[in-house]
């Protein structure tokens, strides 16, 4: 019985140890550390409503006088009080629309290139380039928009465009107006420029992760590189790419100082043509919040922040819906 009830010995002969207890710190730790993470998680979701109720406490005054009209509003007279946010909405939308159009097939393809076709040399230091290009200040890319990239614009661009579709019915109003290298299109150009190292980096992140099982299977099939991208890369990193997208997109929505050099600031919407100066909320916010008095111009205002906040909630959460529906439809597809 005394032999039977001594520790089992390992093959070389020796006692293994017992068996240690786990310490009860790590259960305290453990439990800190899920407080802190909740608290985290319920101190971020108190600073969002915390900044929503300021932006509706603050916006009340024109909630209250202009309420929905304030959308459809072309007006923005701060002298005479009346105040409509159509022309920074669309701006806004417009700029960041633009950019979204440019900058995605463009961050696509520097990812695909990285991924699959770069030489080993090369995919390095391409990478670091691109990636450093979201370091540079955004008032940077403001300025050089302005003194150099609007004038090139201008002329190798607008000047083009007016020659082939000047007389055309509906593609001459959007080309329409003097190409002085700056407003909507000039804007929209600026952001795609800025939201690429962002995307580009995402989706080339995500690109990595696919296993190499699964490319290489692809490849033994017989498929070509699109092939592999847009049936296997694709399909597997679609939460990643629109992650990128949005973030892109997000990027685009927000800025201030690169939209504020190169759009015009010109709170009047004439004509719907790309190269017309306009303005958006965040420039308009930038130009004139330090100066509105209180009242109704800077209600005005605010209200303009509250609309770029549910632009940004609506958006995301469409990007949700996208997602949760392309997950919905997975092994659908014959």
């Amino acid at each position: 019985m005394g032999d039977a009830e001594q520790a089992p010995a390992d093959p070389s002969g020796s006692r293994a140890p017992p068996a240690q207890r786990p310490a009860r710190g790590g259960a305290i730790i453990d439990r800190i550390f899920g407080w802190t993470a909740c608290a985290a998680a319920l101190v971020t979701l108190a600073l969002l409503a915390g900044i929503l109720v300021s932006l509706v406490i603050g916006a009340q005054p024109a909630i209250e006088k202009s309420g929905l009209g304030f959308f459809t509003n072309t007006v923005w007279d701060p002298v005479a009080g009346n105040f409509g946010g159509a022309v920074m909405i669309y701006g806004t939308i417009a700029t960041s629309l633009i950019a979204l159009v440019i900058a995605v097939p463009v961050s696509f393809g520097i990812a695909v290139f990285l991924t699959e076709l770069s030489p080993a040399w090369l995919k390095r230091p391409l990478g670091t380039a691109i990636e450093l290009l979201a370091a540079v200040p955004s008032i940077v890319y403001g300025m050089w928009g302005l003194l150099v990239f609007g004038p090139l614009l201008a002329k190798y661009v607008q000047q083009p465009l007016q020659s082939l579709f000047g007389n055309v019915p509906v593609l001459g109003q959007l080309f329409s107006g003097p190409p002085v290298g700056i407003g909507i299109l000039a804007a929209g150009i600026i952001l795609a420029i800025m939201i690429i190292p962002f995307i580009a980096a995402v989706m080339r992140d995500v690109f990595d992760v696919t296993p190499p099982m699964l490319k290489e299977s692809a490849y033994a099939l017989g498929s070509t590189t699109w092939e592999v991208v847009y049936r296997v890369v694709l399909p597997y990193t679609k939460g990643g790419v629109i992650g990128g997208i949005m973030l892109g997109l997000g990027r685009a929505l927000g800025e201030t100082m690169a939209v504020t050099f190169v759009i015009g600031n010109f709170n009047q919407l004439d004509t719907l043509s790309l190269f017309a100066p306009a303005n958006s909320i965040t420039s308009a916010l930038a130009n004139e919040f330090a100066e509105a008095a209180d009242g109704q111009h800077q209600a005005a205002l605010i209200y303009l922040g509250l609309v770029l906040f549910f632009i940004t909630f609506v958006v995301l959460s469409l990007s949700k819906v996208l997602l949760a529906r392309l997950r919905r439809n997975e092994g659908t597809r014959t």
